[in-house]
């Protein structure tokens, strides 16, 4: 259960109760997974959701951190001789990572510096002299510690102040106080570096600039920090007023009269080079932490609402990967998105062989049973829908343009020769695309998020962070939607609660060799899928037509027994009670409350009785985009078009109005009121109408608004 304070530390922290702490904390050690706990432990953690209980996951892990950090503190110091009472005191009592940096500080190992020189050449007896005040002659005390390497007064005293500079800037007090300046007040500023000018004009927004670091919006530090990586630029921070952090240290550590000049020349030293910069560099850190934070949380609303997007369901689907030279790659795909062939057409310039295209496509359709198209939106994607309307003038097909993004990735993936060997990567491609619009989550889960077109300067956030934040969000929705297990890739049983690559693997090699599992108890059958395993994700797991209707539901096993003593009270039998509303309505759920089942779980297994194995994504809708602009040249201001949200950012939301280039909202143009925060306003893949505000063709960019236009 982890050091009993870090309930109480983490319960502050994030407004809870310290028991809804501790027993989360206790199911984590325990090996439970979030989705687990929030789903089957509501009683255990006070009805938390999976935020909350993810955040406790995150902060108990950041505290253990910090834990093993103090642990190897401790045992540097006390190797040194240095541990003191007080010391591990502090020590013991902090729980801020900084702060307990900062008491480090002074006993880090540290290179040759200029105060270890002096120490060695014995001038910290001289260093401690001036900085008490009880020499009553600078130069006269200095003259006592000549020698052939300090040849001089000048030399002893200069020693000296190095020593006193490194005392000063290595004290937690100092660091603390040039901290709180720093973060209040320090500004970042840029300036290009001579030479670079044809690769600043893509930063040309962030060069000669000035601004409070601590206002300085994400996407904004992130750009500087990538300019600046690429040799673009020269970012620097300091505070409007050093001199002010100067005069504060000196009326601390200027302690007589005699000796004031020496030690303030120290002061003034020990802050310009060790302080200063040691502050600008935790000053760009906590910068790009807070710009990380902020880009990847943007990255996990836009994952999720890509992974949850709307599913078209169980249809048999002709999708194309569209082209000019190359023609469109075709595929058909069954219910289950299973390939049932492949072919090639060649609609467009410079081939036009409209005819033949049409040809071929109807006997696509008439021979597969066809419902459906998924048109992928890179090149040609206009044009190709353009063809596929015509061709079918009598709208009995239902058309969708889906997104391509990290289609080429899948397509040249290990997991995509692993399931189509024989076939090269434009056929896995089109494959990809019409998987995508039949279930987005069983497909995307194969690609690495980060292909998916979906971030905010993804590549350059903690890639560590980024994978595991972008990881837990695919748990999540997995989970959140349940997976089928008769049908289900092992990639999409990867992210179940409780399985990983292993399990996964071990599933589906179980129902290759044994046939469909036909129920959940059968999956105790499978190699290495202990009791923890089955606890963690046997709810989220769906066995379609089972003898016991619950498998296909998400009541969890270890709850089957109520359920049987619900129906057995209403004298039916289960099934029954699945189906019969009025039979449900007559059950009391307090009869059936004990001691770790409470109402939250009896009120989560009832509205699943009532609709067993709902998915809780949203119905899909076609959209059809203005057919009077194709390219960027077409779009004029004043146009009102309509779209499709493709990015969510910090500063604004991207739009696809048809022409290849997506335009941008602004935060300031989403509503005709003030917007905090775009995914309040717009989510991913929402139809939107959109007003052209202007157009610069030579950038590629179109601003959109849409304050005023009717939605």
């Amino acid at each position: 259960m982890g050091n009993p304070i870090f309930h109480s530390l983490i319960a502050a922290q994030l407004g809870l109760r310290p028991a809804q702490v501790q027993n989360t904390i206790k199911l984590i050690d325990d090996g439970a997974t979030v989705p687990f706990i929030s789903r089957y432990r509501k009683e255990a953690t006070g009805n938390l959701d999976e935020v909350a209980i993810g955040s406790i996951a995150d902060s108990y892990a950041k505290l253990k951190e910090v834990e093993a950090r103090k642990e190897t503190i401790i045992s540097t110091i006390e190797a040194q001789g240095k541990l003191t009472p007080d010391l591990r005191k502090q020590i013991d009592e902090t729980w801020d990572a900084t702060r307990l940096e900062d008491l480090y500080q002074p006993y880090k190992p540290k290179r040759k510096t200029r105060a270890a020189k002096a120490r060695e050449l014995g001038l910290e007896p001289l260093a401690l002299a001036l900085m008490s005040g009880s020499c009553a002659d600078a130069e006269l005390a200095a003259e006592k510690y000549l020698s052939d390497d300090v040849p001089t007064s000048d030399d002893a005293l200069q020693g000296a102040r190095d020593i006193i500079a490194e005392w000063v800037a290595d004290q937690p007090e100092a660091r603390e106080a040039a901290r709180n300046v720093f973060r209040r007040e320090g500004l970042v500023s840029t300036k290009m570096v001579k030479g670079k000018e044809a690769e600043a004009e893509k930063y040309r927004d962030y060069i000669d600039r000035q601004e409070n670091l601590a206002k300085c919006p994400s996407h904004r530090v992130l750009a500087m920090m990538r300019a600046q990586s690429e040799g673009v630029i020269k970012m620097s921070v300091a505070p409007a007023d050093p001199d002010a952090i100067v005069s504060r240290l000196n009326r601390r550590y200027v302690k007589a009269p005699r000796t004031a000049k020496q030690v303030e020349m120290a002061v003034a030293d020990g802050y310009k080079r060790l302080l200063a910069p040691a502050m600008e560099t935790e000053m760009e850190a906590e910068a790009k932490e807070r710009a990380d934070t902020e880009a990847i949380t943007v990255f996990e609303t836009n994952l999720r609402q890509l992974l949850l997007a709307a599913p078209l369901g169980r249809h048999r689907v002709l999708a194309l990967d569209p082209g000019f030279r190359t023609g469109c790659k075709v595929v058909c795909l069954d219910e289950q998105g299973t390939m049932l062939c492949h072919s090639v057409i060649y609609p467009h310039p410079p081939h036009s062989k409209t005819q033949e295209a049409e040809a071929e496509l109807r006997r696509l359709v008439d021979t597969y049973h066809i419902e459906a198209v998924a048109i992928g939106n890179g090149t040609a994607s206009r044009e190709t829908e353009a063809f596929v309307r015509q061709f079918d003038a009598q709208a009995k097909l239902r058309i969708f343009v889906v997104s391509e993004d990290g289609a080429s990735i899948y397509s040249a993936s290990a997991t995509a020769r692993e399931e189509f060997p024989d076939e090269d990567v434009t056929v896995r491609g089109a494959v990809s695309i019409g998987r995508r619009l039949m279930d987005p989550l069983a497909e995307l889960v194969k690609i690495d998020p980060k292909s998916l077109g979906v971030g905010q300067y993804q590549h350059d956030v903690d890639q560590a962070r980024l994978k595991a934040s972008l990881d837990s969000v695919v748990v999540s929705c997995v989970n959140q939607v349940g997976v089928e297990v008769n049908t289900a890739s092992r990639h999409l049983l990867t992210y179940v609660s409780g399985l990983g690559p292993t399990l996964a693997k071990n599933i589906v090699d179980y129902r290759t060799e044994h046939g469909p599992f036909t129920s959940r108890d059968e999956l105790k059958k499978v190699p290495r899928l202990g009791p923890k395993a089955f606890e963690q994700c046997a709810g989220f797991l769906r066995i379609a037509g089972a003898k016991n209707p619950l498998d296909s539901s998400a009541v969890h096993p270890e709850r089957y027994a109520i359920v049987a003593q619900m129906a057995a009270d209403a004298k039916c039998t289960v099934a029954e009670l699945m189906s019969d509303s009025a039979r449900r309505k007559s059950i009391k759920l307090d009869r059936y409350v004990s001691g770790d089942v409470g109402l939250p779980t009896l009120r989560d297994i009832m509205a699943e009785l009532e609709k067993p194995g709902r998915d809780p994504r949203q119905s899909i809708k076609e959209f059809k985009f203005d057919d009077s602009v194709h390219s960027i040249d077409d779009v004029r201001s004043g146009m009102t078009l309509p779209g499709i949200v493709t990015n969510l950012t910090a500063f604004g939301a991207f739009v696809d109005i048809g022409v290849k280039t997506d335009g941008l909202v602004h935060i300031s143009q989403l509503a005709d009121r003030f917007v905090k925060n775009v995914a309040d306003v717009v989510s991913l893949h929402q139809q939107v109408v959109v007003r052209v505000l202007d157009v610069d063709t030579a950038r590629g960019r179109i601003n959109l608004t849409m304050k005023g236009v009717e939605q």
